[in-house]
């Protein structure tokens, strides 16, 4: 992806060698790490779905500084990840501009190391990325792309821009109001019918990204051969049966919060695709239509 000379956001909360709190909620790849780490360490499905239940509590947190030197390959990350931001920003507003859809607002990108606090509680790394609507906040913790390479054999820059571009899309989702909508029907839902609902967001902020890699290519030329493949196979990884059948061999629907990967690959090259967000309604759609 080529990024050479592109500005740098200067939407962003730098609180890398801080600390403080435990944890929020689950954002994009964060069963991954939760799963991987109850599994390698003896444990069981069951194990993994109480852990990754009580991720989902809120809890209050403080932040102290630390002294802390962060290593090139860090400071690359910090630098792309603010280009992608930016890039966000700037296809974003043009598009909510051309469209009618009001004013786009920017969203802050916050840079921790290990936990941090939000609005929507406290943030751990072992969550990955996540969006916090209560702020208007994205939050990563930068080894979490080291985590994509390593555990996942998910790699490359266009791969990381997906991540940054999903989260994005959730706040895409906040300002037109979707994401509202959603939460509160979940709220009055069974458990099965929320992850459902879940599914539906997540697939969707999957289409977004895709919207973004669209007008991003086409006002920067940017996306190279390769980078298309390291998107989709992204998407795939992270797909819930495939990460329950990496985890134990086999997958529970029912349990499914983001989208299979098939799923999760169609809504993010459907948005690629069309560029028209009219095209990414999953709330719409039966199951068997996703």
């Amino acid at each position: 992806m080529k990024l050479d000379g592109r500005r740098e956001s200067g939407n962003v909360e730098d609180r890398r060698g801080m600390r403080g709190g435990t944890a929020a909620g689950l954002g994009i790849g964060g069963i991954v790490i939760v799963g991987l780490i109850t599994l390698m360490m003896g444990g069981n499905l069951g194990d993994v779905l109480r852990n990754v239940s009580n991720m989902g509590g809120i809890s209050s947190g403080t932040q102290t500084s630390q002294t802390r030197e962060f290593t090139a390959q860090e400071e690359e990350l910090a630098t792309f990840s603010k280009q992608i931001l930016a890039s966000t920003e700037d296809v974003w507003s043009a598009y909510f501009a051309k469209n009618n859809l009001g004013t786009y607002r920017n969203p802050t990108l916050v840079l921790y190391t290990d936990a941090t606090a939000t609005s929507c509680g406290t943030g751990q790394a072992a969550m990955g990325p996540f969006y916090c609507s209560a702020d208007e906040k994205l939050y990563i913790d930068l080894s979490f792309f080291m985590t994509m390479r390593q555990q996942l054999g998910a790699d490359g820059d266009f791969a990381y821009a997906y991540v940054i571009a999903h989260e994005v899309g959730h706040h895409v989702q906040n300002l037109l109001g979707t994401l509202g909508k959603a939460h509160s029907q979940m709220a009055r839902m069974s458990k099965t019918d929320a992850n459902r609902m879940s599914v539906r967001i997540e697939l969707q902020a999957d289409f977004y990204s895709g919207i973004w890699a669209h007008y991003e290519n086409s006002m920067f030329n940017s996306i190279e051969d390769g980078d298309l493949v390291e998107a989709i196979r992204c998407a795939s990884v992270i797909g819930d049966d495939y990460l329950q059948k990496k985890a134990q061999g086999y997958a529970v629907e029912e349990s499914f919060t983001h989208g299979t990967a098939q799923q999760r690959m169609r809504w993010l090259k459907l948005g690629m695709t069309t560029g028209d967000i009219r095209q990414g309604n999953t709330f719409a759609l039966q199951d068997n239509q996703l």
